[in-house]
C-alpha cells in the first residue's frame, strides 16, 4: 500500500512539474525575445537618429548657413524652434541680414516660417517660405555693392512675403528713402542659377497709386548683376498726379517690359481723363502711346519716344528722368514738339478763363528741364522753345475788335465789319522762374507787321511786351477821335518808310485784359 502510495504521489508530482515546465520556459523565453527585441529597437533607433540628425535640414545651424550662403550675408537670429506636424520646418523670429564689410543692413523679418515635406527632405524640395514683418534697404544707386551667392540644390517651390517694405535709401545722406509697399509679394520655383516668377502688388509712392506686375527674373548675373534678366507686364492704377506740384489727374497704364536690370525696355499707354494744370483748373483728357527704357542700376528712365494726344493737338515727347552730376536727385529733361496743333488746346490748360483767349493752329518745338526741389512747379521748370500760330483769332470780342480796328486803320479804311485774323505769328520763348521771356516775335494783319520782344508772367499773368509796327499807311488813320487827332500831330516823329510808317508799340496790362499803346520817346 505505501509503496503503491508513493509510487502515485510520486507519479502527481512529477505529472505537475510535467504541465508546470513548459509555462516556465515560455515565459523565460518571452522575456527575453522582449529583451532583445527592446535591444534591437533601441539601436535602431539610435541609428535612426543618428541618420535623422544627419540628414534633417530644420537646425538653426543649417537654416542659417542656408541663409547666409544665399544671400552673402551674416545672419543673425532672435529665437528658433523645429516644427514637425503637419509639416517638417522651423520657426524663426528677429531675423536680419547685414551685408558687406560694413554690415549693411540688408532685411529684417519679424517672423520667418519655413514649411517642409518629408518627401522634400530626401530631394531638396521646400513648399513654402512665409514672411511677415519684412523690410528690404537697398543702398543708394550706384552704391556698387556686390553679392557672390553659393552654389545650392534647394528648390523653394513658394515665397509669400504681403506686407513687405522695400525702401531706397537716398544719396543725400539727409534726404528721405523712397518706400514702396508690397501688399501681395509671391516669388515661385526658386533655384540657385535659374529665373523665379513673381507676382507683385506694389504701393507706389511717387505718384502715389498702386503697381500690378508679374513676370520672371534671372537668373542672377553673378559679377555683373546689370545683366541679370527681367520681363513681365504691368498695370498702374488710380495714380494721383496731384502729387506733382502744378499738375493733376488720375491716370492709369499699362504695358509690358523685358531686358536686362541696366536696360529694360518698356512699352505702353496711359490714360488720364481729368488731367489739367492747376494754375487754369481746365480737365481734359490726356492720353499717351510711350516707348521708354529704364537703367534699374542707377534708376534712371529714358522716354524714347512717347505720342500725347489731348483736345485736337498732338504732341511729341522725348528725353530723361535720371540723375545729374551735383545733384542729389533726378532731373528731367524733355524735347517736344507739336507738328499738328491747336494753340487754344494749349493755351486754355494755363488760362482760368472758360475760352481760351485765342485760337488757331500752332506748331511748337522746344525743350523743358524741371530740376528736383520743393519749389513750385512753375518756379522751377525752364523751358525754352518756337512757337508759330497761323490764322490766329480772339476769343474776347474787344480784343478782337481792336484787331480789327487796327488791321483796318492800317489799311487807311474806315470799316472794320469784317474779322481779322493773325498770321505768321511766330516766335522764340525762354521760360524761367514762372516768367517767359519772348524774342523774335513778330506777326501780321492785313495792313500792318509788327516785332516785339518783353516778358509775360505766368504767376501774375502781367504783359510787358515792346517793339514796332509797320503800318501800309498813317497811323494817326487807325484811330478815330482824340486819338487821331494826337496821333495826327505825332505823325512827323514817325519814321518814314516809301510805303507807310514804322511806329514803336508796346502791349501792357494783363492776360485777361491786354493794354495796347504806343511807345514815344523825342
Amino acid at each position: 500500500m505505501s509503496s503503491s502510495a508513493l509510487t502515485n504521489a510520486d507519479v502527481k508530482r512529477a505529472d505537475e512539474e510535467t504541465t508546470q515546465t513548459p509555462s516556465l520556459h515560455f515565459r523565460r523565453g518571452t522575456k527575453i525575445s522582449l529583451l532583445v527585441a527592446a535591444a534591437i529597437i533601441c539601436a535602431a533607433a539610435s541609428l535612426a537618429t543618428l541618420f535623422w540628425n544627419q540628414i534633417w535640414p530644420f537646425t538653426k545651424k543649417a537654416v542659417v548657413q542656408d541663409l547666409q550662403e544665399s544671400s552673402d550675408s551674416t545672419v543673425t537670429v532672435r529665437s528658433f524652434h523645429r516644427t514637425y506636424f503637419p509639416s517638417p520646418g522651423c520657426v524663426l523670429e528677429g531675423v536680419e541680414f547685414h551685408h558687406g564689410a560694413r554690415q549693411f543692413k540688408l532685411i529684417t523679418i519679424d517672423k520667418l516660417t519655413i514649411e517642409g515635406s518629408y518627401s522634400g527632405i530626401l530631394t531638396k524640395h521646400i513648399p513654402r517660405i512665409r514672411v511677415e514683418g519684412g523690410h528690404v534697404f537697398i543702398p543708394p544707386f550706384g552704391s556698387n555693392l556686390s553679392f557672390q551667392t553659393q552654389h545650392s540644390s534647394l528648390v523653394i517651390e513658394e515665397i509669400i512675403a504681403n506686407g513687405t517694405i522695400v525702401e531706397f535709401a537716398s544719396k543725400d545722406p539727409h534726404g528721405e528713402p523712397l518706400r514702396f509697399g508690397l501688399s501681395e509679394a509671391v516669388l515661385r520655383d526658386v533655384r540657385w542659377g535659374s529665373p523665379f516668377t513673381y507676382q507683385l502688388k506694389v504701393q507706389n509712392p511717387e505718384p502715389p497709386g498702386e503697381i500690378a506686375t508679374r513676370g520672371k527674373f534671372g537668373a542672377w548675373a553673378t559679377g555683373n548683376p546689370g545683366e541679370t534678366p527681367i520681363s513681365g507686364e504691368y498695370t498702374f492704377e488710380r495714380a494721383d498726379l496731384s502729387y506733382y506740384e502744378g499738375i493733376a489727374g488720375t491716370l492709369a497704364s499699362k504695358g509690358n517690359y523685358g531686358g536686362v536690370l541696366k536696360h529694360i525696355d518698356i512699352r505702353g499707354t496711359t490714360d488720364v481723363p481729368d488731367f489739367e494744370v492747376k494754375s487754369g483748373g481746365h480737365k481734359v483728357q490726356l492720353v499717351t502711346q510711350f516707348t521708354a527704357f529704364v537703367d534699374a542700376i542707377h534708376g534712371d528712365t529714358f522716354l524714347q519716344r512717347v505720342n500725347a494726344r489731348f483736345g485736337r493737338t498732338n504732341l511729341i515727347v522725348a528725353g530723361s528722368v535720371a540723375g545729374v552730376k551735383g545733384r542729389a536727385r533726378k532731373t528731367a529733361f524733355l524735347n517736344f514738339t507739336s507738328p499738328q496743333g491747336r494753340i487754344e488746346d494749349i493755351l486754355g490748360l494755363f488760362v482760368q478763363s472758360p475760352r481760351s483767349p485765342m485760337s488757331g493752329a500752332t506748331t511748337l518745338t522746344g525743350q523743358v528741364e524741371i530740376p528736383s526741389g520743393d519749389q513750385p512747379f512753375l518756379k522751377k521748370v525752364r523751358i525754352q522753345g518756337k512757337f508759330g500760330i497761323d490764322a490766329g483769332k480772339f476769343s474776347s470780342s474787344p480784343t478782337q475788335k481792336d484787331v480789327n480796328k487796327l488791321s483796318a486803320g492800317a489799311r487807311g479804311e474806315k470799316t472794320e465789319d469784317a474779322e481779322t485774323v493773325l498770321t505768321d505769328l511766330k516766335g522764340q520763348v525762354t521760360l524761367q522762374s514762372g516768367v517767359s521771356s519772348f524774342s523774335g516775335l513778330s506777326f501780321g494783319v492785313p495792313g500792318a507787321k509788327a516785332r516785339m520782344y518783353g516778358a509775360y508772367n505766368l504767376l501774375n499773368e502781367k504783359i510787358d511786351l515792346h517793339g514796332r509796327l509797320w503800318v501800309d499807311t498813317q497811323i494817326s488813320k487807325t484811330e478815330t477821335g482824340i486819338k487821331a487827332q494826337l496821333l495826327k500831330a505825332m505823325n512827323p516823329f514817325f519814321k518814314k518808310k516809301r510805303k507807310g510808317e514804322v511806329v514803336p508799340v508796346h502791349i501792357g496790362g494783363t492776360y485777361d485784359h491786354p493794354e495796347f499803346g504806343l511807345d514815344v520817346k523825342p
